[in-house]
């Protein structure tokens, strides 16, 4: 039975049908607009999806209790009124339409709190290590993930996207909230491979307390339709944001959006995307880094690269900074070209063909753009992205073979 929606959804599918969707001149979406409405906001007839398809554990189980999870159903007005307690409604920027569609759409939910209060901490809390695995629920998915580490608090968190390449083409949706207590620090690594026809859209929304730390990696492969945009809320001094993402991209789109607000002295924040392509790919990086007036002594890096591998992509690189004070630190670059032809030169040399040449060195500069953003590259290895990266690269370059 489909039950009715609750007030907010209602005033979520108003709100949509009074201002319509992205315009298809909006900065954020100029060189990639994404699919009409109708994609992303299917008819109120379609029943909610079950709350499952999520998991998460522990890699070490003497943690398992250094956690909880939450699973709630949106379509339950109790439930729903738990699964949004604290959370802004969508702001006003042309990307809040996903937030309004997901308000109007959303179908499953889960709370996730990490660490335990300072008052009931042991003194030795060792860093909480976990994975989350998601799954779609069904070919329409607008799920809501939101997570709390606690003050103090560092953890390492992978969240890995499974997708059936077998199914008919899916949407997802999926608006992702993390808050950070004083002084924590979230290692997140974040790997997303849709089948080739998926159509998807992930909204990071971070916010920072005093002095707290997020380190982001992402991992992710084109489709017929790929967003993941990020926004970061400095606005607390010392607190400090670092991003780095491989992007692999071959007869398909991706676009990938940072932004990152600094409100508060002493805050810190790097990005670093490098983007390969092939084919007819089309895959854009936009980061925009926003210093505001009294942010003394902030420091600010934007960093983005791409390499061709085959055929004729199209990448468009825009680094943005928006700096309204004096004493702050700031540098941004873009490149774009092919790989030094001695590299792969060197790397015949040990033996190797030309095709598993390519795959290292291509490893290699990924890699290192993940390592540098979690400063620490034994991170990679414990939680065995170093080989999704392997895999992904190898799936790459085999899809721009003749």
């Amino acid at each position: 039975m489909t039950r009715n929606p609750c007030p907010d959804a209602t005033a979520a599918r108003q709100r949509l049908a009074s201002h319509g969707w992205i315009d298809r001149k909006a900065e954020n979406f100029r060189h990639l607009p994404p699919p009409a409405l109708a994609v992303w906001l299917p008819d109120t007839s379609v029943a909610s999806a079950p709350t499952v398809g999520w998991s998460v554990q522990a890699l070490d189980p003497a943690q398992k209790n250094q956690f909880q999870a939450q699973w709630l159903n949106p379509a339950e007005p109790e439930q729903r009124s738990a699964l949004y307690e604290g959370l802004p409604w969508p702001d006003e920027g042309d990307a809040a339409h996903f937030g309004w569609v997901h308000r109007a759409t959303c179908q499953r939910g889960l709370r996730l709190h990490i660490g335990e209060p300072l008052a009931t901490r042991p003194a030795s809390q060792q860093t909480i290590q976990l994975v989350l695995r998601m799954q779609p629920a069904a070919l329409f998915d607008a799920p809501l993930l939101v997570i709390d580490v606690a003050a103090g608090v560092h953890c390492v968190l992978l969240e890995r996207h499974d997708f059936d390449t077998t199914r008919a083409a899916g949407v997802q949706n999926l608006d992702l909230h993390i808050r950070l207590g004083r002084g924590a620090h979230l290692q997140h690594l974040r790997a997303v491979s849709p089948a080739p026809a998926d159509r998807l859209a992930h909204q990071i929304h971070v916010q920072l307390a005093q002095d707290a730390h997020y380190d982001q990696v992402l991992l992710a492969s084109g489709s017929a339709y790929h967003l993941q945009r990020t926004q970061v809320d400095l606005s607390q001094p010392g607190s400090q944001a670092r991003l780095g993402s491989a992007l692999l991209v071959a007869d398909a789109t991706l676009d990938q959006q940072v932004e990152l607000s600094h409100g508060a002295a002493h805050t810190h924040s790097a990005v670093e995307a490098l983007v390969l392509a092939s084919g007819k790919a089309l895959a854009v990086v936009n980061a925009h880094t926003r210093i505001a007036s009294g942010a003394d002594e902030a420091a600010v890096r934007q960093r983005l690269s791409a390499i061709p591998t085959s055929g004729q992509p199209r990448v468009v690189l825009r680094p943005h900074m928006e700096i309204h004070h004096d004493q702050v630190q700031a540098a941004h670059g873009a490149t774009f070209g092919a790989l030094p032809e001695d590299a792969l030169f060197y790397a015949r040399q040990r033996g190797l063909d030309e095709a598993s040449a390519l795959a290292l060195i291509l490893e290699g500069l990924q890699r290192a753009v993940l390592e540098r953003a979690l400063d620490d590259p034994e991170i990679l290895q414990t939680m065995q992205l170093d080989a999704l990266l392997a895999r992904m690269t190898r799936q790459h370059l085999a899809q721009v073979q003749p």
